[in-house]
């Protein structure tokens, strides 16, 4: 049941790893409390491409300015889109990829190959994400339905430290929902009502939102219901993806409070409730139906005085959980869980709650000619996790009971000379704790970065970076130990693990031009390339001996068993106990391009993104390393803009030779094609159809298990109630 696992292990999963800016915004961005969502028009025509990002250095800044590989999906892409998934909104982002089983709601982000046990740091309305269950999928997810995403800011790479430890691979932030999707400034309460459906799968989806402001903004109050059940999907074959469906209840709860003028309290309340069942990730387990309860809250202050440039602080705390219950329903065929006495209803349940903070003050001031914003603060995420295993007890052997505290402060100056010229400074002080089973272990390190962004032109500006990144060993890398059910192997503990220290070095360029060939369009481009070496990374690795066992062929095994069927049918594979251990060094390295156009009556985007990372040692290519991946977007506006009509485009390369010692497979080349439309008859009004796959594709997208779903026609009524 090991994720990542590199003999051929049944069911074993992997661990190792352009938007061109999105159809209508370079970022949508998770901001600070009180701070506006989008830049306001400018006299230059400037477009949504413009949006704010604050995940690379915690300052607002337009997404096409950061001095970093950063994209932001919108709001307006999420309604054109209408996702079923998460992955759904990430895979024209350059960079990015996600990995996921379709019988399990639960969504891993890969940035830049790396991926699992916090390398990608993923917030929701600033709390951590960390729910880990090592099984046969990725070790590291997280549980959010995209009817509740107001956007999502995306950093790549170790720049994004300063919003957290341990991202070494990057940062992804969501933002839910709030009044401010569904009120205009001027209107003081309101009801938005979506209702949708679609077909193969998709089936139906309900959102209610209401919000309320007193006069003057004193206080405002925010909330959702999400209701979605969705059904067994058909690959692109025809072929019925087993245990497919799943049902969801979500509630999204804010209020915002602004007791004087610069203050601001806010507190959050997102609930899911999902249910759904399956036989393990590999289809050919013990069947267990599964409850998983994810909570978030938040707490936070803004204070931002008037006249005071030397105070901008923000306070944020926040606790989030995720409850999972399995409950035991059948044994496999080969009776594992049954000869250990496990019944139907036997329980298996994982919690794990975190914990955390952040606070930081941004100062702005000159000294002589240069402009700086020197930001300070600290952060911290405490995880706790509880197992309790009454079905034969591999759950509570592979994501063991344990804690861990991680801890850091940091410091940045963002510098500003002449308009040309610009350079950011950055130290970070991470330290961690882990304990569990009467083991403890601690470290701590100390990680720069230095930026420079030189601007020879107004319309473009070059950048370089190096940037240092640490992340602590997890609880289950460390602490895990038992015995694979079927076929038999010992996955071992090290206590002896060390922590990943990344080292980014990183250069790019951004490109800007407004009014081109027609008053008021924009074209923005970012271009970026990296080289990521990351010393003691942490991966499983076989040791010991190998011995062979016999099994019966099954399409997961197929390729594992030609040419070594047993005298009696079985075929003979090899197994080998399993450990994480530290690898001396793992290199990775890419290019990212984005860009886009948009003319008022249309927009264009075109992305692409290429990534290699090896084992430095053996020359091995890792596991979680992405195909390149090219995606496109055009859409034309007509009937005064109120229609709009596009399609997508998203090319997958093929990627091979995989080593025969796993059961990761290799995945051929695909495109898809999906054709959008929107329909805004007033204010009031929305409709939305989504055709997605539209010429039935049958393919499975590289990490994942299971095949995607064949064509998709989707489509949603919104209809808002608003007084001002």
């Amino acid at each position: 049941m090991l994720a990542g696992t590199r003999s051929l292990l049944l069911g074993a999963s992997c661990l190792a790893g352009v938007s061109l800016l999105a159809p209508h915004a370079v970022a949508q961005a998770t901001v600070p409390p009180g701070a506006a969502a989008r830049h306001p028009p400018s006299a230059s025509g400037e477009t949504a491409l413009d949006e704010i990002t604050v995940t690379s250095t915690k300052t607002e800044e337009r997404a096409i300015e950061a001095l970093a590989g950063a994209s932001v999906v919108s709001r307006d892409t999420v309604r054109d889109i209408q996702p079923d998934r998460v992955s759904d909104l990430l895979r024209q982002v350059p960079g990015v990829t996600t990995q996921e089983n379709h019988n399990d709601p639960a969504q891993a982000i890969n940035i830049r190959g790396l991926q699992n046990f916090g390398r990608v740091n993923v917030l929701v309305d600033g709390a951590r994400q960390n729910f880990q269950s090592t099984g046969h999928g990725a070790s590291g997810v997280f549980y959010l339905d995209p009817e509740l995403i107001g956007g999502v800011d995306i950093t790549r790479g170790p720049v994004s430290t300063i919003y957290g430890s341990g991202a070494i691979g990057g940062v992804v932030s969501f933002r839910t929902l709030g009044i401010d999707d569904i009120l205009r400034p001027e209107e003081q309460a309101g009801a938005v009502q979506k209702i949708g459906g679609g077909t193969n799968g998709y089936g139906i989806v309900n959102s209610s939102s209401v919000g309320v402001r007193l006069p003057n903004n004193a206080v405002n109050v925010f909330g959702q219901f999400v209701y979605r059940q969705n059904y067994v999907y058909r690959d692109g074959a025809g072929i019925l993806i087993a245990d497919t469906g799943s049902e969801l209840k979500a509630g999204n709860f804010k209020v915002n409070v602004n007791p004087a003028e610069g203050h601001q309290l806010s507190f959050s309340a997102l609930t899911q409730k999902f249910d759904f069942a399956n036989n393990g990730s590999s289809g050919t387990g013990a069947r267990f139906q599964s409850n998983v309860d994810t909570q978030t809250y938040t707490l936070g202050y803004r204070f931002t005085p008037v006249g005071q440039p030397l105070i901008d602080l923000s306070v944020k705390s926040y606790f989030s959980t995720t409850d999972e219950v399995r409950t035991f329903v059948a044994d496999s065929a080969s009776r594992t869980y049954t000869a250990l006495g496990a019944r139907p209803g036997a329980p298996v349940m994982i919690d794990l709650d975190t914990y955390g903070f952040d606070i930081f003050n941004t100062s702005r001031f000159d000294t002589g000619p240069v402009s700086h914003a020197l930001t300070f603060g600290g952060d911290g995420a405490f995880d706790r996790v509880r197992t309790t295993d009454q079905a034969g007890g591999y759950t509570s052997a592979f994501t063991p009971s344990g804690r861990r505290d991680l801890a850091g402060a940091f410091v940045q100056d963002e510098m500003r000379f002449g308009g040309w010229l610009r350079a950011i400074g950055a130290l970070r002080y991470d330290s961690y704790e882990l304990s569990g089973g009467g083991f403890r272990s601690s470290g701590d390190r100390i990680s720069p970065r230095g930026t420079v962004g030189v601007s020879p032109f107004p319309w473009i500006e070059f950048f370089g970076t190096y940037a240092e990144g640490y992340r602590a060993p997890s609880i289950s890398e460390t602490l895990i130990s038992g015995t694979h059910p079927f076929p038999a192997f010992q996955i071992l503990p090290n206590t002896a693990l060390r922590p990943e220290t990344a080292h980014n070095v990183e250069a790019g360029v951004n490109i800007k031009f407004d009014n081109i060939l027609k008053d008021g369009d924009a074209f923005r481009g970012k271009v970026v390339g990296f080289f990521n070496e990351v010393d003691n990374f942490i991966d499983i690795q076989g040791v010991g001996p190998r011995t062979f066992v016999a099994v019966a062929p099954s399409p997961a095994l197929n390729a594992l068993c030609a040419g070594r069927t047993a005298p009696f049918g079985p075929c003979q594979i090899p197994v080998q106990a399993q450990q994480y251990r530290n690898i001396a060094r793992a290199d990775l390295s890419g290019v990212e391009i984005e860009g886009a156009y948009d003319w008022g009556d249309g927009f264009l985007s075109l992305a692409y993104s290429h990534t290699d990372g090896i084992n430095a040692a053996t020359r091995a290519t890792l596991l979680t390393v992405p195909p390149d991946k090219v995606a496109a977007t055009l859409g034309l506006r007509f009937l005064d803009r109120r229609l709009t009509v596009g399609t997508r485009i998203v090319y997958n390369d093929a990627r091979a030779n995989i080593p025969a010692s796993t059961v990761v497979v290799n995945t051929k080349e695909f495109a898809l094609v999906d054709f959008f439309a929107s329909y805004e008859h007033n204010d009031w009004i929305r409709a939305d159809l989504t055709l997605s796959n539209i010429f039935d594709k049958r393919y499975i997208k590289y990490l994942d298990l299971d095949r995607s779903p064949g064509f998709q026609a989707r489509g949603s009524l919104t209809m808002k109630f608003a007084t001002r």
